[in-house]
Parts: structure tokens; sequence; C-alpha cells
């Protein structure tokens, strides 16, 4: 008897042992679980990309263009066909993609740790402060955000939280509860419609709305921007998941008046950019707000938006038109969703969605920063072969700088992801 006493004591502490470390794997799996998830994302990827090369890429194109970019009155907007500079617009109120360049900046800092990426960011923008107080569109979160957000999350410029604050309270007096949504344009800037017109551009406009909420705005804000995007999603996509460009609303009872486009190839087309716009809007909302249905909603848009592509992931600049080869390229609308699907890729819980969100994200930057879209050695930019809006006639395959903000946001954005593994 005594000896199987002493024979049990001596088995007793390898097993105590024994389950007091798998106690402590298990717990330290649980903790790390969404880095192991994006881990095991990133562990079956057969698409081979250097992203390293494509950052310093696009750090060298900086390089060559800042030079150039010295009137503080101005922004960088577009290069046009066979040309190499960019083409800068004054930054007036109206003019929607002031922010971008400043954003670019900010996010080349963030990836780099090169500081004079911060100077030349502070520098461009803080030439617009008074852009704070636009009430006349929707698009001051475009203008604001890339900029002064940026600036306080990633230069930690904390004295930007005022002016990012009323940028908010500007957007949010454009919200008209009658219908749900923020109005977009004015009628006098369009006049084909004459009440309240809404854009799936917009849903990127809720950023700002979100921020401001945490950050010690109002707590209306989040509402504004999660009732616009329960409103949008009710009425601004067909059965199949494709988007309206435009929608108009009656002011008064909300009723839908009519949908059409602006940018797109026809009324009922599908825009590829506000397609895009819709996946990244809403991958944003869930992010923001954790609530699953806008979860689901952005994979369905995601997986529809995937299901048109081309074997070079770079759409049309409308999907109905792209068995058209003579059609343009729109590389704005790939930058942007190679972005939102990064982000989603580390939101959803299935391991397979995750696999398949990273790997369709490195596929598009792979072909982004291909001979084929790479401005390298050809242009100031960082991509070629965008296109804004040719149903208007202008910026035709050509270089945007928001396409380059959305392309550098996405390699930032998979830096940090794989830093995490």
């Amino acid at each position: 008897m005594d000896n199987n006493l002493n024979l049990l004591k001596e088995l007793r502490f390898p097993f105590k042992k024994l389950f007091f470390t798998g106690l402590l794997v298990f717990i330290i799996s649980c903790k790390n679980s969404k880095t192991q998830q994006i881990a095991l994302a990133t562990s079956d990827n057969n698409v081979s990309l250097d992203l390293d090369k494509l950052i310093n890429d696009c750090e060298s194109q900086l390089e060559i263009a800042a030079p150039k970019l010295t009137d503080l009155t101005k922004h960088p907007r577009l290069i046009e066909t066979n040309e190499t500079e960019w083409k800068q617009v004054p930054n007036d109120k109206l003019i929607w993609t002031s922010g971008f360049y400043p954003g670019i900046l900010w996010y080349t800092y963030e990836a780099t740790g090169n500081e004079r990426w911060k100077e030349e960011a502070i520098k461009r923008t803080e030439v617009f402060e008074d852009f704070k107080n636009i009430t006349e569109h929707h698009d001051i979160g475009f203008m604001m955000f890339p900029a002064y957000g940026l600036g306080y999350e990633i230069g930690g410029k904390k004295e930007y939280k005022d002016i990012l604050i009323t940028s908010a309270n500007s957007l949010a007096s454009r919200y008209n509860p009658k219908v749900g949504t923020i109005r977009s344009w004015s009628n006098k800037m369009h006049p084909r419609w004459q009440q309240h017109i809404t854009i799936i551009d917009n849903m990127l406009n809720l950023e700002l709305l979100f921020w401001s909420a945490k950050h010690g705005g109002s707590k209306s804000h989040y509402d504004i921007a999660v009732k616009h995007a329960e409103t949008t999603m009710k009425n601004h996509f067909r059965p199949d998941y494709t988007s309206w460009h435009v929608i108009e609303y009656d002011s008064i009872s909300g009723a839908i008046l009519n949908r059409h486009t602006k940018q797109g190839y026809a009324d009922n087309s599908r825009w590829s950019r506000g397609q895009a716009w819709g996946v990244y809007g809403y991958t944003l909302v869930y992010k923001e707000t954790k609530d699953k249905k806008f979860l689901d909603f952005a994979q369905k848009l995601a997986d529809k938006y995937l299901s048109l592509l081309p074997e070079d992931m770079v759409p049309a600049w409308d999907f109905d038109v792209q068995n058209d080869p003579k059609e343009e390229k729109d590389a704005s609308a790939a930058a942007v969703v190679a972005s939102a699907l990064l982000d989603l890729s580390t939101l959803v819980d299935n391991k397979e969605d995750q696999e398949r969100y990273y790997n369709e994200a490195l596929k598009m930057l792979k072909s982004l920063g291909s001979e084929k879209y790479s401005a390298v050695g050809k242009a100031d930019s960082f991509l070629l072969h965008s296109t804004g809006a040719k149903s208007l006639g202008h910026e035709i395959d050509v270089a945007l700088i928001y396409a380059d903000y959305y392309y550098i946001e996405a390699l930032d954005r998979l830096k940090k992801i794989q830093e995490k593994i």
C-alpha cells in the first residue's frame, strides 16, 4: 500500500504540470485568436507579393513628385493620359479631392517611418482648416478625414480634434430625418435632381461621424451614420447586391423618386467604383458598430464585386461595358476594394472567408503594382489607368489622386496585418 502511495505521489506532479501547461496554452491561444486567424489566412497563400518593394516604389514616386508640388493653394488631382506630372487644382470648398494628397503623405509616413513625410503631411493638411465649416455638400468627410483624421491618428496631432468634430457637425447638418440619409449634392450643382439626393459614395463620409462620436463629438453622429447606412442598405441596392449610383428621395415623405447615375454608363448600369464604395462603406460600418447585419451585407457586396471581376482583378469603369476590350479600366475601384478586403479579412470569423478576402486583396495589389498599372518610370503617381467620369467626358484613363490614396492605405494595412503574424 505504501509503495502504491509513493508511486502516485511521483506521478502526480508531471500530470499536474501537464494540465496547467495545457491550460496556459489554451488561454494564450484564445487571447491571440484573431492574430492566429490572420496567420492562418496567410499560411496557405500562394500569391507572391513583395510588399516592401511596393511601399518603396510609392516612396520613390513621392520623392519625385513632392518637390514639384509646392503651391499650397492647390492639390494634385490627376495626371492626364500620356502626361507625366500632376495637374493641380485649387483647394476649393467645392472640390472633393483636396484631402487625399495629405492622406497619402500620412500613410507613407506610417508605412516607412520617414519623418520627411510627416512634415510634408502637416504642411499639406493645415492649409484648409476653414473647410471644417463646409455645409454645401457631403464631401467634407472625404476632404477632412484623410488629412486631419489621419493626422490625429497617425501623426499624433491631438490639436486636430476640434477641427474634426466641427467638420462632423457640418456633415451632420445635411442629415434629413424624414429620409434617413445625409443629403449628398446640392440641386444647384446637379440640377437633374430637384429634391433630396443621396449617392453611394456618401458611405465613405460616415467615417468622420463615427470618429467624432468616439472622440467627444455629439452621440447623434453615431446614430446618423447608422441610420444612413440602414436606409442606403434598404434602397440603394438591387436584389443581386449591385448598386445604383444616385437616388433622389422626396424631401418630405422620404419616398424614392428616381434611381439614376452620374458617373456610370447608364442609369441602370453597375458603375464599378460605386460597387467599390459599397464594399468599403459597409465594412467600415461593421467595424464601427459590430452589428452583424452590416458584416453580412459587406460580405454579400464583396462577393458580388469579386464575381464580376476580369482576370487581372481590375474592373472596367462600369461592369456593364466590361466585355468590350476598348473600354477603359478603373484602377481606383480596385484600390478601394483591395483596402476594404484587407480590413474585412480581419473582421470575419470564418477561416475560409479570412483566407479568401485576404488572398483576393493580394491579387489586386499584385496587379496594381505590376508593369501594367504601376506608374513607376512613366509618371509621378503610384498608379495609372483610372477613370473618374467617362460618362461626363473627363478623367478617362488617367492617374487619380484617390486611386493612389486607397492604394497606399491598402499597402499600409497589409503591413500592419503581416506585423501581427
